[in-house]
């Protein structure tokens, strides 16, 4: 592989392989549910005072 090939594939799938990453995270963020589990752990530094 020579360094175009390997450009081109990062501006065409690797750009899209990142943006369907990037909503799958939002997604599992904010999917229902989800609001118990983050409050939980952001209690867990405050479990031991």
């Amino acid at each position: 592989m020579d360094y175009n090939l390997m450009r081109e594939f990062a501006d065409s799938w690797g750009l899209l392989a990142m943006a369907l990453f990037f909503v799958g995270c939002i997604a599992f963020a904010l999917r229902p549910g989800g609001r118990s589990q983050a409050e939980e752990a952001a209690r867990i530094p405050l479990k031991d005072d």
